[in-house]
This record gives structure tokens, sequence and C-alpha cells, in this order.
């Protein structure tokens, strides 16, 4: 399993390299560095400036990305076969991706740093940009790293289902742990005297539905190394995946592949989910 780590001098970006290894036991990992020069990033704007000590400052930069990748590299455990890094000027959301892409990384991990979702909107996150802009499957690490031992599987629909069973199969976690497969049925009105469209019996083939469909996932996970449970909520999804995920170690959700402006105006329930839940959150896609 080949896995991309963005990394940073963040609190948090520590934390993301340890919770990968409780995650996961990668055989190749890519330790990837984004040299965010901000306004300086381009040697033309600083000629015309003018500027005093533009190289040294760059070179410091430069500098301190490279001890940041030993001093993280140090953190891998002796078992990898193989460690990379990329230390490279740029947009660190960018250099994360392009790295991940280089390298055909199975996982993109990013440490989160818990700002609002308007706020990231505006103002800009390195794991927000990631996850809005990236194609691979993304761990998102929230607060301090944890052992993974019960873990939400959240599915929407058929598609969502397959992607995570297909994931979860071929990439198994580095412990055995307990999955709990839950499907949300959001509630449509039924207080209306008049059902002349069949809302009640449509609500009664709904929630049928959707304890066979979590009965019917849970089944092709059963492994030796997974113990599974299902449960059927009734509400709006992401509020419903925060409030079982306080129990969770880990929250398995799919994205529906929405990016940028769209996923903002649009909504995306794995998008919220992220924000909401206080534990990592792996997206797959």
């Amino acid at each position: 399993m080949r896995i991309a780590i963005g990394v940073d001098w963040s609190d948090q970006a520590f934390q993301a390299i340890t919770q990968t290894f409780h995650v996961y036991h990668p055989t190749d990992v890519t330790l990837v560095h984004g040299v965010n020069l901000g306004f300086f990033e381009q040697p033309l704007i600083a000629g015309a400036a003018n500027l005093q000590g533009y190289d040294d400052f760059r070179n410091a930069m430069v500098d301190s990305g490279r001890q940041l990748l030993e001093r993280t590299a140090a953190m891998i455990p002796s078992n990898v076969e193989s460690v990379r890094k990329i230390n490279e000027i740029g947009s660190p959301a960018q250099v994360i991706l392009d790295g991940a892409h280089t390298v055909s990384a199975d996982l993109v991990v990013v440490g989160a740093r818990g700002r609002s979702r308007v706020t990231e909107t505006v103002l800009g996150s390195v794991s927000h940009r990631v996850l809005s802009h990236g194609s691979r499957p993304t761990l998102i690490v929230k607060g301090p790293a944890r052992q993974i031992q019960r873990v939400l599987v959240a599915v929407e629909g058929q598609d969502d289902a397959d992607r995570i069973t297909q994931w979860l199969t071929r990439h198994q976690f580095a412990t055995p742990v307990e999955l709990s497969v839950l499907n949300v049925v959001v509630p449509v009105g039924l207080d209306s005297p008049y059902d002349a469209l069949g809302a009640k019996a449509w609500w009664e083939g709904a929630e049928r539905y959707a304890e066979e469909f979590v009965k019917t996932t849970a089944a092709k996970l059963l492994d030796s190394r997974y113990t599974v449970s299902t449960k059927v909520a009734v509400g709006n999804p992401a509020a419903m995946v925060e409030e079982q995920a306080q129990a969770m170690d880990l929250v398995v959700v799919a994205s529906h592949g929405r990016k940028g402006i769209d996923r903002f105006l649009l909504g995306s329930v794995s998008h919220a989910i992220v924000h909401q839940v206080s534990c990592p959150v792996l997206v797959i896609r």
C-alpha cells in the first residue's frame, strides 16, 4: 500500500503521521512538504521589488523543509520498505496532490486544524483544498492520534457501499476492528391527513429497504479481522453520523466527487461530516 502524507511544522501534521500507522501498515510512504513562500513564491516578483535577502529567505525556507522531512522520516516505522521525501516550492495543497499523483499513492493523509467550513472556503486550508480538489482516497486526521478499534461506516447508497466495501476488503486495517454500518433515512412529512401520494407506504418501504441495505453491506464485510454490526437512523445524515461518531475512532464515508464552489454551494454529506465529527475521517473516492 502506498501512502502520501502531507507534512508541515504543525502539531496536527505530526499527529497525522502517527495516526497513519495506527490505521494501516503501508509498504511505501512518501512525505510531502510544500514550501510556501506566499507573495514571494515567484522570483520575478522579488526581483522587481528589489528585495534584499530574498535568496537567503528562499534558501532558509527550503532548508527548513528538508529538516522537517528528516524529522518526520524518523517517525516512520523501520519495517516500511520505502520512504520518499518531496520538498518543493509551491502551494502546499497542490504539492501534496502532485506528489501523490507522481508516486501513484493509494491514500493521501493530511492533518486538519479544525477551521469552520466557511472559514476554510474563504481563507483556505491545506486539508480542505486536498479534500476538495483531490481524486484519491483521503484520510483527514483530527485531534490526537488514537488506536483504531471502532469504525463507523456511513453508506448513503449502493454506489457508496460498493466503493467502501471494495476499499475495506482490499486495504485492511492494521489491527482487527469493529465495524458499524450506518444508513440514515431522511424523513418526509407524514402529518397531512391526505395521503394521496402514499407517503406512509413509501416511508415504511424506505425503512425496510434501509434495514436490508445495511445488512447486505455488512455481509460483504464479514472477515476474520472485522466484526460487523448495523444501524438505521432517521434524520439529517451529517448530524446523525456526527452523533454516532462520538463513540467511534474513525468514520469512513464515500465522496460523490463535487469540487470547489459546487461543493460549498450545493452541499456534500461527506464534506459536512469531515467538518462536524471530531475523530479522523476516511473519504473514499
